[in-house]
């Protein structure tokens, strides 16, 4: 049923779980309304995640009603049913999950096409889409992965390795005199105290594990057209990566737009 001219569009709900945090996307038409950040808690109920969306969706003046699908992109997979179940209570809808099967418009060149990551997949469609190709893309979250499109616009693969913060906290369990500090850009390189030397060591030594690995991606695959970067220490990496152009905190919702436009 067409809606009449005064009837406001509906809005598409997009869900990125990662396995620190779950973020909950707005769209519009094309345009990003809202975005909230919960962390991820398999222990969490569907009523106990409708409870937290709701007063967020009220105050920004959101019906949930209005909701014409429900997107979910999940690497927590004892989630799924959680969400599942969320989507129909709260939405009214069954959530689209991405998962085999569902029309990406991007041939995976994986030996095994269902071990990547649905995040990995749908950055990669989002940066295709928004910068080209070939293009990396640099998911900062609990792991960073690094997910490299060819030139001919395929998922060609990728690099997983430890993330700054679990990086972070491996040298604080393990190195009995040393204790816990922010993870942040130190003010110089050199630390005049414990403190400092860690944070310097901890912050430049990550940049040079990024900066290392792009070198060498940027050595085998000839005209890169952007290097993107995502998740929730992209910033902070970013300002001292020699390679990462384009910081896009939203490059995930983005992609699971397309996607959803793609299997409407």
């Amino acid at each position: 049923m067409k809606r009449g001219p005064s009837e406001p569009a509906g809005i598409l709900v997009l869900v990125d779980v990662g396995n620190t945090n779950t973020v909950f996307g707005i769209y519009r038409g094309d345009e990003l309304v809202e975005s909230f950040r919960l962390s991820t808690d398999t222990e969490r109920t569907a009523d106990e995640y409708g409870s937290l969306l709701l007063p967020l969706f009220t105050l920004r003046g959101v019906d949930p009603v209005a909701a014409e699908a429900v997107v979910i992109s999940s690497v927590v997979p004892p989630l799924h049913l959680t969400l599942e179940r969320m989507a129909q209570r709260y939405f009214g809808k069954q959530p689209l999950f991405i998962e085999p099967g569902v029309r990406t418009g991007m041939p995976i060149r994986y030996d095994n096409p269902t071990e990547v990551g649905a995040d990995r997949i749908v950055n990669a469609v989002a940066a295709r889409e928004r910068y080209g190709s070939p293009v990396i893309v640099v998911d900062f979250g609990t792991a960073t992965t690094f997910d490299v499109v060819n030139a001919a616009g395929e998922y060609a693969g990728g690099i997983i390795t430890p993330g700054i913060t679990i990086s972070a906290e491996a040298l604080f369990a393990h190195a009995s005199r040393l204790y816990r500090v922010d993870v942040r850009k130190p003010t110089e390189l050199v630390g005049k105290n414990t403190a400092a030397a860690m944070q310097a060591g901890i912050y430049y030594g990550y940049i040079g594990l990024v900066d290392g690995i792009l070198e060498r991606l940027h050595a085998e695959i000839p005209g890169v057209r952007s290097v993107v970067a995502t998740g929730g220490q992209a910033p902070l990496i970013a300002s001292g990566s020699k390679y990462i152009r384009e910081v896009d905190p939203d490059l995930t919702l983005a992609g699971l737009k397309l996607i959803y436009e793609r299997n409407r």
